[in-house]
């Protein structure tokens, strides 16, 4: 198969779809790939270590969707690469798109098939290819949280875990999966007085067994977001909801009673956030303010550290890209329940039901898609 890689395009994204050992794999199973030029430079990958892996390097992103039939990215498309895209392509990708209709309906006007990473499936029913960047964002989360509540960031001028005689920073999670499991690892670990809350009591049993009495558990109920979200020094939201927009768990009110200078980091920005008052920011500009709190929500916050992040992506993405390469993206689909739960996107169809439900569009069985 013809496999593209093009440069990352989203502002400050220094992450590539992939690195030169994986480009490796695939020339040694017989397909051929395009990589624009500097395209893993903030990754820390030259075009020369692509080409004795046995890639072509070219010009231009139009040389690379030109060439190749399997698009490898990142971030979901923007416009100016979404154009580019043709019926014959396959896009192997983060897509986001319950929160996106302008990429979705460029995607459905292109003919061509694009299955989404963060909704991929394995066998014990987890998100294998979100979890790598999950795992990267909730732990840059208390990273930058703390960062932004110094006082020269605009914060409140608090050390997250304190010093002997001085409490430490309240921290609430909101959210126990992966991003929150991250995130609670690190703020325990920087010494922060942590509460995380969710509506899964098993999840909440977990976590209060491997931490035990150093975190706080509570159900997510209403009334608790809400005590908890305006007492809190750092709110990291951290709510997944499978290929759907993120629920808005922390209102504009519970907002207006926190603080001066707290600080939101909301990692669900890439799904439509789960704070009312944020929206997507960019790392060249950060944060803004809304009623005297921080407001931190990043779209790709992985994107911050994309040497660390494209190793582990790769790492996961990797079996996936062989796959499609290897039998087709047919095939590999109808081979893989799992994959098939990642496909979004088939030739003008909508095939994924949540993200159909939350577009208000029609939606295409995939293995009805498939079939025809």
């Amino acid at each position: 198969m013809r496999i593209g890689v093009p440069r990352e395009i989203k502002v400050e994204e220094g992450r590539v779809g992939l690195t030169p050992a994986s480009v490796a794999e695939l020339t040694h199973h017989g397909h051929q790939v395009w990589v624009e030029t500097a395209a893993g430079e903030a990754s820390g990958h030259t075009d020369e270590e692509y080409r004795r892996a046995g890639a072509s390097v070219v010009d231009t992103p139009e040389e690379v969707f030109e060439a190749a039939e399997l698009i490898v990215k990142v971030k979901e498309p923007l416009a100016p690469e979404r154009a580019l895209l043709r019926p014959h392509h396959v896009l192997f990708t983060y897509l986001h798109l319950a929160a996106d209709r302008p990429q979705a309906d460029d995607l459905l006007a292109s003919g061509a098939t694009a299955i989404a990473y963060e909704t991929v499936v394995d066998e014990r029913g987890t998100l294998p290819l979100l979890t790598p960047m999950s795992q990267v964002a909730g732990r840059l989360a208390v990273q930058e949280g703390a960062h932004h509540l110094t006082e020269p960031a605009g914060g409140t001028g608090l050390l997250l875990g304190g010093v002997p005689g001085v409490p430490p920073a309240k921290v609430v999670v909101i959210g126990g999966g992966v991003v929150g499991r991250n995130a609670v690892a690190m703020a325990l670990g920087l010494g922060a007085d942590v509460t995380v809350l969710d509506r899964d009591l098993h999840v909440l049993d977990e976590l209060e067994n491997v931490y035990g009495a150093a975190l706080t558990t509570r159900y997510a109920s209403r009334a608790a977001t809400a005590e908890e979200v305006v007492a809190a020094n750092l709110v990291i939201g951290a709510v997944l909801v499978r290929g759907a927009k993120a629920p808005k768990l922390v209102t504009a009110e519970m907002v207006k009673q926190m603080r001066r200078g707290s600080v939101i980091v909301d990692v669900a920005i890439d799904q439509g956030g789960c704070v009312e008052t944020a929206h997507p920011t960019t790392h060249a500009d950060p944060t803004f303010v809304v009623d005297g709190v921080v407001h931190y929500c990043v779209a790709n916050m992985p994107g911050a550290v994309p040497r660390t992040s494209t190793d582990a992506l790769n790492n996961a993405t990797l079996p996936y890209v062989l796959a499609i390469a290897d039998k087709g993206v047919q095939a590999a689909l109808a081979d893989d329940p799992g994959l098939l739960e990642g496909l979004t996107v088939w030739r003008g169809h909508i095939t994924h039901p949540v993200v159909a439900h939350e577009l208000g569009l029609p939606h295409t069985p995939a293995r009805e898609a498939l079939a025809a």
